[in-house]
């Protein structure tokens, strides 16, 4: 948790700690659940802390607060029997933050457990006023993000003036239960019935999915080899769409497939190993030097078997807003994964929703909106660009898409549900009339994935 203050992420910090330390099964999954809660839930947790401790939080010592936050996770979130809490988190502010914090410790957990989190919820939730401010304490979400995801709804006609507030709330609510941990085969190289044999659950929702209810996915050969990884079942479904589209390509030549913004990895992996099942060559380009390694990393098995199958996967470092004019008109399919606020996948990380500003949407506002003008002008023409954000901010989405079909004439959207197919290949259903679609945690289980399919005209 000291980590994730200084800037960390507690998807990458916390697996190496639980490896140092050889934390395997339950006691992974209760440590997890431990940090991820405390991280997540401290918007709801910190007033009730100041209640108890009958001062502000600012004048509480970061590390003390820490020990704080996960004491009353264990108290007002999990299951854990009062003595058990108390007696334990003491202890640990004993070892870690000295003995005077330990009896300050003691002092405000046995206050906090003198009351139920139904109690605790009338006593900090803000009666009367601004419902986003009520929700946004019950909920542990900053009251800009409550709002946004509020027009989101609403923008993209997953709910009504009637509807929105029940919505809103359980989108809330799936932000704050944890993420079921699931896994893509990558065609050619791994398969689900392989995912399945290691004890994995087929997906519902994606046909090269899988779902694993516990233990460590790393322990998984498919995945140790990187012929499979963990991957939302979402961003398994937009590469999948963006596969499945008809363009044209010139009669005898292979079609050219490009992943703009590739870093971290995990699309660029399904997206190479489909291009080689469709004789497609790849190009995952990707800005940072670090992140271009990771790339690399994750496409090794499909860089060796194009060279085995004579098909080229090619990973480098560049400017996605620079490869429209490098290599206008080159590709066929194109995909834009741009950096966004992340307000869609929210439940696995953690610590996001209070990193984020609204301040944030300018800079990333006119990022998109770089790389997509620069993914259309790589585009060959018949071909087809996939923008895709994983958030529904409205100023990420269909602002980004439509203000670039107001400004070319040169390109129109396709109707994304055709190509949005679950594993039994029936349409997947996602509310709305707009031709790109929006994924929900509460709707679909996936994170909050936004898929526009762009043609650029013959």
């Amino acid at each position: 948790m000291r980590a994730v203050a200084d800037g960390a992420y507690a998807n990458l910090e916390l697996p190496k700690v639980l490896r140092d330390r050889r934390i395997h099964g339950r006691d992974a999954a209760f440590t997890t659940e431990l940090v991820y809660g405390a991280v997540r839930m401290h918007g709801f947790y910190d007033p009730v802390i100041a209640v108890a401790a009958d001062r502000p939080i600012s004048s509480i010592d970061p590390r003390v607060l820490d020990t704080l936050r996960l004491g009353a996770h264990q108290l007002l979130g999990m299951r854990v029997p009062t003595h058990a809490a108390v007696a334990e988190t003491v202890g640990l502010a004993r070892k870690v933050n000295g003995a005077g914090a330990a009896g300050f410790v003691n002092a405000v957990l046995r206050r906090i457990s003198e009351r139920s989190r139904e109690e605790w919820l009338a006593e900090v939730v803000p009666s009367g006023g601004d419902p986003a401010a009520q929700l946004a304490v019950a909920q542990s979400h900053p009251e800009w993000v409550v709002k946004a995801l509020r027009a989101a709804l609403l923008g993209h006609g997953a709910a009504t003036a009637e509807t929105v507030d029940g919505s809103l709330e359980s989108l809330l609510e799936s932000d704050n239960a944890p993420a079921k941990v699931a896994l893509v085969a990558r065609p050619g190289l791994a398969t689900v019935d392989e995912l399945v044999a290691a004890g994995a659950e087929p997906s519902a929702t994606s046909p090269v999915g899988a779902v694993l209810s516990g233990g460590d996915p790393g322990g998984i050969p498919a995945v140790r080899e990187r012929r499979a990884a963990v991957q939302d079942e979402g961003s398994q479904l937009l590469a999948l769409a963006l596969a499945a589209v008809p363009v044209e390509v010139t009669a005898g030549e292979p079609e050219k497939w490009l992943d703009l913004c590739a870093g971290p990895g995990g699309k660029a992996g399904l997206l190479a190993a489909l291009a080689l099942e469709q004789g497609a060559d790849l190009v995952a380009n990707e800005v940072s030097p670090h992140r271009t390694d990771l790339v690399r990393q994750t496409l090794a098995p499909a860089v060796a078997k194009a060279g085995q199958l004579g098909r080229s996967i090619q990973v480098r470092t560049g400017d996605g807003r620079e490869v429209g004019a490098d290599e206008p008109g080159r590709y066929q399919r194109v995909l834009v994964d741009a950096p966004c606020t992340g307000l869609g996948a929210l439940r696995r990380r953690p610590e996001a929703r209070w990193r984020r500003q609204p301040g944030d949407l300018a800079g990333l506002g006119a990022l998109q909106r770089d790389l997509l003008a620069s993914a259309v002008e790589a585009t060959a023409p018949g071909g087809v660009v996939a923008y895709s954000t994983c958030s529904p901010h409205l100023a990420e989405t269909q602002f980004v898409v439509s203000d670039l079909l107001k400004k070319r004439d040169d390109v129109e959207a396709v109707p994304v549900r055709e190509y949005l197919r679950d594993a039994q290949g029936e349409p997947i259903e996602v509310p709305g009339d707009q031709p790109w679609v929006q994924l929900w945690p509460h709707l679909h289980g996936t994170d909050g994935m936004f898929l526009a399919l762009l043609r650029k005209k013959p």
